[in-house]
């Protein structure tokens, strides 16, 4: 059995090498589908979607109305915490791709700390536009 999830945030980034417009501070709102695949409980569900949201509403509210920034990226990091702003700093650039392969590691990790094993698979897919998305599936 296959459920899916829905969540959304607004956040910020930049791509400092881009050569395009990404080179600039700019946001998007971020839309995340988060798919598990497993055995139905005795309760008649692979998972509660309210213990998803335990899973996965702490790691978007970290994210939300954040800027991504990377840890190298020295100068903005400066300016954000010169403005008092919220701010993750990650080891990767904040491409869709990245994102999406932080977001499923995530959850991965906290789905297998609290114990459910009846769920083999997921699958995060993360639009970082309304037409521009990334998709990552891992086994449990």
């Amino acid at each position: 059995m296959k459920i899916a999830k829905e969540y959304r945030w607004e956040m910020g980034h930049r791509l400092p090498n881009h050569p395009g417009l990404c080179r600039n501070v700019h946001g998007h709102s971020y839309r995340m589908i988060v798919e598990l695949e497993g055995e139905v409980n005795d309760d008649g569900m692979v998972i509660d979607f309210y213990e998803l949201g335990k899973v996965v509403k702490p790691i978007v509210e970290m994210f939300d109305h954040s800027f991504l920034v990377h840890k190298d990226d020295s100068k903005l990091i400066s300016m954000l915490e010169e403005l008092g702003s919220r701010k993750v700093v990650v080891d990767y650039l904040a491409t869709v791709e990245n994102i999406c392969k932080d977001m499923l590691q995530r959850i991965i990790k906290d789905i297998r700390e609290k114990g459910f094993k009846n769920i083999s698979r997921v699958t995060v897919t993360l639009f970082e536009t309304p037409n521009a998305s990334a998709t990552l599936m891992m086994e449990v």
